[in-house]
């Protein structure tokens, strides 16, 4: 799994992670008010989540779930 470490009790539901992340890994918990990660196998360790975090509560590896294809 490329995302090591969500923090949720450091995320304060800006959903700026959410919004950044292009392969929709992390959702919105709309009852805890969070964001959480929903498909882990999808990350491709673009790093967008983790730029992004106003607070820095989302640690990713330099190790991608899967290996991304050629597109030729």
């Amino acid at each position: 799994m490329a995302i090591d470490f969500l923090n949720q009790e450091e995320c304060t539901g800006c959903e700026t992670c959410v919004s950044a992340c292009p392969e929709d890994v992390l959702y919105y918990d709309e009852e805890k008010g969070k964001a959480y990660i929903r498909y882990p196998e999808d990350c491709v360790a673009c790093f967008a989540c983790e730029t992004f975090c106003p607070v820095s509560c989302i640690q990713v590896s330099k190790d991608r779930a899967y290996e991304l294809p050629f597109p030729y």
